[in-house]
């Protein structure tokens, strides 16, 4: 499969542009690249399509986020289950329904170019987004992870299939869009007169009104139902990021596209490591011996355990630094950190106990307590907080 150009490439714009820029800039290539203009050109269609891709990511700004954040990771279409995330795989009818207004009806001219007008000029209503919450271990986060979540949402209804009525004759056309499931209107601005459409209010976009519902879905074409939704969750994400599942939100009114499915991540707090960043902390423990005289150690990491050195005479506070056993960039590039922070153990003695303990450093006593390490790993999470 080819590599995908990056969004801004291909635009032809910088990361930082506005709305107004990307579209004069969609707007410029669109035309050059048009299937009308270029009949037959393969390539030209190719990059027309490319194009609107582009476009569709980058002028939606939750989408443009994602992008910024993920890569194509967050807005590509590569979930398991066919509920991949927005963005890839528009068809000609996609653009043109979705882009048209950016070229006809507008106070645009193109010289009579076809196919903007909206898939037949029909506007369904699209269905409304769901949002879900996912907890994530380290483990996860650091290897990425492929979920599945049960759905509760407004599914095509069973009786008409979505069509809101079971009779070939319970439909008409709209007496108010005459059909295009828009209405057009114009005013006089300060360039002339400039024409604006909107989703008919009679039919939702249809173009079609129901004169004999569905008695299941009184017309509407939607019912509760649920659904299975498979996606996978790129490696480094972290608390509070979102990913889109697109089309699996609710379905549209009357075979309208459905919306999306939100994700937001949650991260499940580990036992023994904390998370900053992409750095990862553990608050080590040694007796008074082992910080005088040095030795040789055991330290969680995620999946597994390392040894890690101690040097004779190491201080309360010292850091020590395993290079890349972090958590990885949900970019993609790099891997954090695992700090070790050196805390020696100090027990509180009885005034009674005989000064004798104090030189039986290597008793029981003195020994770290998991219970004294973990008050040390709260100290540090409020801290991070």
């Amino acid at each position: 499969m080819a590599t995908k150009r990056d969004y801004y490439e291909v635009l032809g714009v910088s990361k930082g542009a506005s709305d107004e820029e990307l579209k004069k800039a969609y707007r410029k290539l669109a035309i050059k690249y048009h299937p009308d203009k270029n009949p037959g050109d393969k390539e030209a269609e190719e990059k027309f399509k490319e194009l609107a891709e582009a476009y569709d990511v980058l002028s939606d700004p939750q989408k443009r986020q994602r992008y910024d954040q993920f890569g194509h990771a967050g807005v590509g279409s590569s979930a398991a289950g066919g509920g991949g995330f927005s963005g890839g795989g528009m068809s000609m009818e996609d653009i043109f329904s979705r882009f048209g207004d950016l070229f006809g009806g507008g106070g645009f001219d193109f010289g009579g170019f076809g196919g903007f007008s909206g898939g037949g000029g029909r506007h369904v209503m699209r269905g409304s987004d769901l949002r879900a919450r996912v907890r994530l271990n380290l483990e996860e986060i650091d290897k990425g992870v492929e979920k599945k979540l049960k759905v509760k949402k407004q599914v095509a209804c069973t009786h008409c299939h979505g069509e809101g009525t079971n009779d070939k004759d319970g439909k008409q056309t709209c007496g108010t869009c005459h059909g295009s499931g828009v209405v057009i209107s114009a005013q006089r601005g300060i360039f002339g007169m400039v024409q604006t459409q909107s989703v008919c209010p009679t039919c939702e976009g249809s173009g079609e009104v129901i004169t004999k519902p569905c008695s299941y879905c009184k017309g509407k074409g939607t019912q509760i139902g649920e659904e299975v939704v498979t996606f996978r969750i790129p490696a480094g994400v972290s608390e509070g990021m979102q990913l889109n599942v697109s089309g699996k939100g609710n379905a549209g009114p009357r075979g309208g596209e459905p919306g999306d499915l939100h994700i937001i991540i949650q991260e499940e707090e580990d036992p023994n490591l904390i998370r900053n960043g992409n750095d990862l902390i553990y608050n080590l423990l040694v007796s008074i011996p082992t910080a005088a005289q040095g030795g040789s150690v055991e330290v969680p990491t995620i999946g597994g355990k390392a040894r890690v050195t101690i040097a004779a005479g190491t201080q309360p506070g010292k850091v020590l630094r395993l290079r890349s056993k972090g958590l990885p960039s949900v970019n993609g590039y790099g891997r954090g950190d695992l700090l070790i922070n050196v805390n020696v153990f100090i027990p509180k003695l009885d005034e009674k106990a005989d000064a004798s303990v104090l030189g039986e450093m290597s008793g029981s006593a003195f020994q770290p307590t998991e219970e004294a390490r973990k008050e040390i790993d709260q100290h540090y999470r409020q801290m991070l907080r």
